[in-house]
């Protein structure tokens, strides 16, 4: 069996990467250099000729603001790159894995979004994702799965857990942070597994929610990290949305349902909701404050 990892120079891609490996999974892990999903005709040639068992879909134009200014290029990655890749796992009949986001709600909402909820986008990039899902469902829905998930994070690439560790270690002043969006700080690597297990299980294709457990405001993420990074959270000052202004609107509530995990799969398994997020954040800190380290 041959995994193909679409995506897989970012942080989910290398978590995927990492899961895989430990459990002696054969797979290739592709960049945006290794094979352009804008193309239809690419994506056909390129993955008829590996033919993999497995295909997920971990690109994405992820560029929120700059997603305003360039609503064509989002589309292309978001929502035709994934329409290819569909057409391309359906003609080798793969299992296909689109990951998308909590971007595709509008975030007007006091309780978790469920799965089977409408998606209400209020961004470009929401839309362009939701889009996506979209496009996935109607070319080759008996063959994939749509994996939401939220505010990831890891050791890999930029992310909001690197940067506020950095900011930790290296200075004395205060770091604003916003406390009036509230969502589901989500580890990479909690990610892949949960992926990975899904996909092996055989759980029935359909939507679902993969983020950690719990929820909390970027300001508590903040200053948990800040702990765990052994700095005083209290230089973690919060402040609201408005006083930061970004050119692409943010969901207040992003909360997401994790009701799907019960269903069992054609062999009977099931897959747990993944773990508290900051029982996640514990584990995950050694290896992130190494990385900051590490850059510098």
């Amino acid at each position: 069996m041959t995994w193909l990892i679409v995506g897989g120079k970012g942080q989910l891609g290398k978590a995927l990467s990492a899961v895989l490996a430990e459990r002696s999974i054969n797979y290739l892990a592709w960049g945006s250099k290794d094979l352009d999903i804008r193309s239809e005709s690419l994506c056909l040639e390129t993955i008829e000729s590996l033919a993999p068992d497995v295909i997920i879909n971990a690109a994405a134009w992820t560029d929120v603001d700059g997603a305003e200014s360039d609503p064509d290029g989002a589309h292309a990655v978001n929502a035709t790159g994934a329409l290819n890749l569909a057409i391309a796992a359906k003609a080798v009949a793969a299992t296909f894995v689109q990951i998308s986001t909590d971007y595709v709600f509008s975030g007007n909402s006091n309780s978790p979004w469920r799965e089977d909820e409408t998606p209400s986008p209020v961004s470009v990039y929401g839309a362009t994702k939701a889009e996506g899902e979209s496009a996935v469902l109607a070319e080759y829905s008996q063959g994939s799965y749509i994996i939401r998930t939220a505010w990831l994070y890891s050791p890999w690439g930029k992310n909001f857990a690197k940067t506020m560790t950095r900011l930790a270690l290296s200075g004395e002043g205060e770091v604003q942070v916003v406390n009036d969006q509230h969502g589901q700080p989500t580890y990479a690597l909690d990610l892949a597994n949960q992926i990975v297990d899904s996909v092996i299980a055989k759980l029935p294709m359909d939507i679902y929610h993969a983020t950690n457990s719990g929820q909390g405001t970027w300001f508590d993420f903040a200053k948990e990290i800040f702990k765990f990074a052994g700095a005083s959270s209290e230089r973690v000052v919060a402040v609201r949305s408005s006083h930061v202004l970004r050119p692409a609107k943010r969901p207040a509530y992003s909360v997401l349902s994790h009701e799907e995990w019960s269903r069992t799969g054609s062999n009977g398994n099931s897959v747990a909701e993944m773990r508290d997020w900051r029982i996640a954040l514990n584990v995950a800190m050694p290896a992130i404050i190494s990385a900051v380290k590490a850059q510098g």
